[in-house]
């Protein structure tokens, strides 16, 4: 790693942090960085989840400082997706294909439609109440959620926003505090796939993690301060750029 790629890495990884923090989509950057500062593929994916563990972290204590968090849901969520991230990991390839991508903005537009529908609010206490089929479904939408999110990672934010509205009802605010949470934890399962493979430039990913965490604790305080008006803007222009990125931008 040559000298100027410090400042570049960092600060991409303050504005990636950030953008993952409010809503997702921040790995659309890191990942073109590596891999244009010459890591492989592979390894600038395992790379990047270094750094997606320390925003997380600082991501799940800003929004835990402002009194936003529900530690046993994140908890009960994360075990599946963990699970799948687990094996998603060890599946890991370079998915360059044209046809995805494109596929996959149409779904990062649908689920955008899915978060402004702004399902009816319900208390959170009734994912565990509702019963054991209700329970067990989720745990199944998890599990896919940690496989994608340990494969590819781009975009899972989105897909975990869209899935906690749909089943908890959770204001915004609230569904990014679970959010960061659920992914630092099946991300930590994911690394080591990656660790143990080789996959991983340990100097540019602390880079990277240091930028990345400024930029979650920044988001994480951003969030809660401005509140849930702001938060759907913000994860409008993040979606629809992401969707045009994957539509149009794809060589």
């Amino acid at each position: 790693m040559e000298i100027w790629h410090i400042p570049v890495v960092f600060i991409v990884g303050i504005i990636a942090g950030f953008i993952n923090t409010l809503a997702g989509g921040g790995s659309l950057l890191t990942l073109p960085i590596l891999i244009f500062l010459g890591l492989p593929t592979a390894v600038a994916n395992g790379t990047n989840r270094l750094a997606i563990i320390a925003q997380c972290l600082f991501a799940v204590a800003g929004f835990k400082r402002k009194g936003v968090s529900n530690f046993r849901l994140s908890l009960l969520l994360s075990v599946p997706a963990l699970l799948g991230a687990i094996i998603g990991a060890q599946l890991a390839v370079d998915i360059s294909d044209i046809l995805f991508k494109r596929i996959l903005a149409v779904v990062l537009l649908l689920v955008l439609a899915l978060i402004l529908w702004n399902p009816r609010q319900n208390s959170v206490c009734n994912l565990i109440s509702q019963g054991r089929n209700h329970l067990i479904i989720t745990m199944i939408v998890f599990f896919f959620v940690g496989f994608y999110g340990g494969f590819i990672q781009i975009g899972v934010g989105f897909i975990i926003i869209a899935a906690l509205t749909a089943i908890t009802g959770l204001n915004l605010v609230e569904t990014n505090s679970h959010k960061v949470f659920i992914v630092g934890i099946y991300t930590i399962f994911a690394l080591i796939v990656f660790a143990f493979n080789g996959k991983i430039c340990w100097a540019m990913g602390l880079c990277l993690a240091a930028g990345m965490s400024l930029g979650g604790w920044i988001g994480s305080h951003w969030a809660v301060a401005r509140g849930e008006r702001w938060l759907r803007i913000a994860l409008t222009i993040c979606v629809i750029a992401m969707a045009v990125k994957l539509l149009f931008g794809v060589q």
